[in-house]
């Protein structure tokens, strides 16, 4: 009796929300970039999330889409410098996917900072007057931040980038609110915990508390069923929505069983965004600041409303990869394998629903490794210790105070080293262009976060070293090989290495040359393309026949990236 009423109960709350979805979404048409069927095609063949290359962008810095959000919910009061909303949107991302920046840069993924609704008033912890731009500090999880743009563009966003064979990774925070303030009131104390701060001792100094003073924690530890705050309803009621998201969160409780804790009432408005809209992945924050369990959580339920979407959306779906899951886990490196050491506990978070870390260790890697020191480790630890996981490198990003190049005074070998190593490569916007991580007049972070320096494009210094960001970048999307695939070197001098990679129906092998000869140059080929095969150098555009076991190319460039001719 109990589950036919169960059932039945289910069965209308699902009839309520199908009949008033208009109120909270709105259709966008597919948006049709002229791109030819057999483009689609190629793209979904050969993407393999592990030898992904990602961009990530703040959204408040890149492009300005639409003046008409710059000034929005009374947010006027003065910041300390880059600490403020700059105007950069959703409609300014669209625009430049459509202009085939990401393309030409041959990214295959997209990252962009959280953009639910932040929390409405400034903020000051001691590096000036700060708004939420960056989008860590969330009020509101189920609906989107004004500043940024509105569900509708990021529907758009979503399905534009797909269009152009892109995925996108939402940045996801679980672990808790925006700070307090006036306008934004403290969640309830069955919800959050507002100390002790943590002191990363040891395990429970690092996960149950706050990360810095005024920043509740969410007590995602807990099972107990809370009512939802009051201000939320409230809000919820004065825009309209209540009965919606009431009804919503019904259903999801129902359905999945779980209990109405903190975590899960935030799982549910996370997971939306996938089961709506098909969000291929989540960049996970703050990662070791929850219970793992919390994180299976999360795992499991992205993966059910991907498959979901993926059931009602036939005719979008890009591939069979499942739900993919990156996480922000501060500290971890590559040498940890499968584990993070707090000191007193080891935990795998690869086992709790993670497919990627960040590798925080690659700068240092970077700096002090030749090229094939770097290549050859990771290649090793990727095919033996995390078969199956994989790593995501960086040379700058938000909040790393000290990245690889921070004079950008290593540009070209910042691009060779990072898209060239196994593992997901993290292009930062304006890692490409240089643009300064050194801003006079800001303190803390804000001098990583610039506004997008566009009009550097027109430099021609600044367009040969963005030639050589895509020329890697495309070769990188087009070879999953080079990120996913095994490291082998064919020569040390002249040096050349191979990748190769067979999985999943997909084969693939490259051979690339560093650091030779300008001009004319022999490289052997070490049997990895059989004789009379013409490969394409994607760095010159010069082909050359394999003739006993190795090509010549002629080119006024010292790398050589080659593939066999399509």
């Amino acid at each position: 009796m109990k589950k036919l009423l169960k059932t039945t109960v289910f069965l209308l709350l699902y009839i309520t929300i199908s009949c008033k979805s208009e109120i909270k979404k709105d259709k966008t048409p597919a948006i049709d970039t002229g791109k030819e069927e057999s483009e689609t095609v190629a793209i979904k063949n050969s993407f393999v999330w592990e030898g992904a290359n990602v961009y990530f962008l703040l959204t408040d810095r890149f492009y300005n889409g639409d003046l008409t959000n710059d000034s929005v919910l009374d947010r006027t009061k003065e910041t300390g410098k880059l600490r403020g909303f700059e105007g950069g949107d959703i409609k300014g991302v669209i625009q430049k996917i459509e202009d085939g920046y990401f393309n030409d840069l041959g990214i295959n993924a997209l990252w962009f900072n959280p953009v639910v609704e932040q929390i409405h008033e400034s903020v000051d912890e001691g590096t000036g007057n700060t708004y939420a731009f960056h989008g860590y500090w969330a009020k509101d999880w189920t609906k989107l931040d004004p500043n940024y743009g509105t569900y509708k563009d990021l529907k758009k966003l979503i399905e534009v980038a797909h269009k152009n064979g892109i995925r996108v990774l939402m940045d996801v925070v679980l672990n808790h609110t925006g700070p307090v303030t006036e306008k934004d009131p403290v969640w309830p104390e069955k919800w959050v915990r507002t100390a002790p701060k943590c002191t990363y001792k040891d395990y429970t100094s690092a996960v149950t508390c706050t990360l810095v003073e005024n920043l509740p924690d969410v007590k995602t530890e807990s099972d107990e069923e809370v009512e939802l705050p009051e201000m939320l309803i409230n809000k919820w009621k004065s825009e309209g929505r209540l009965e919606i998201e009431l009804a919503e969160l019904d259903v999801f409780f129902v359905k999945t069983g779980l209990k109405r804790s903190p975590k899960n009432y935030i799982i549910k408005w996370l997971t939306d965004y996938i089961r709506e809209l098909g969000i291929d992945g989540y960049r996970v924050d703050t990662v070791k600041h929850v219970e793992e369990g919390a994180w299976s959580v999360l795992a499991d339920q992205a993966k059910s409303a991907f498959k979901e979407w993926k059931t009602k959306n036939p005719e979008k779906v890009l591939d069979d990869n499942e739900f993919y899951m990156i996480g922000e886990l501060y500290g971890y490196g590559i040498d940890g394998k499968r584990y993070y050491d707090f000191g007193d506990r080891k935990v795998d978070y690869f086992a709790h629903g993670f497919n990627n870390l960040i590798n925080f260790q690659f700068k240092y890697d970077a700096a002090q490794k030749d090229y094939e020191g770097l290549f050859k480790k990771y290649s090793d630890v990727l095919n033996t210790n995390l078969v199956g996981k994989s790593i995501m490198n960086y040379i700058s990003s938000h909040d790393d105070g000290s990245p690889f190049d921070k004079d950008r005074t290593k540009t070209y070998e910042s691009a060779t080293k990072l898209l060239l190593t196994p593992g997901i490569s993290q292009v930062y916007y304006g890692d490409e262009t240089a643009r300064s991580l050194v801003v006079e007049g800001t303190i803390g972070d804000a001098t990583l976060r610039s506004n997008m320096n566009w009009d550097s494009l027109t430099v021609a210094s600044t367009k040969k070293l963005y030639n050589h960001w895509s020329k890697l970048g495309i070769f990188r999307k087009l070879h999953p090989s080079i990120g996913a695939g095994k490291h082998k070197m064919i020569s040390k001098s002249p040096y050349t290495f191979s990748r190769s990679y067979n999985k999943n129906g997909i084969s693939d092998q490259v051979i690339i040359g560093l650091d030779l000869s300008k001009g004319q140059k022999t490289l052997s080929i070490n049997a990895v393309f059989p004789e009379g095969t013409v490969l394409v150098d994607h760095y010159s555009g010069e082909e050359a026949i394999v003739t006993k076991n190795s090509v010549t190319i002629n080119s006024d460039f010292t790398i050589v990236l080659l593939a066999a001719k399509k």
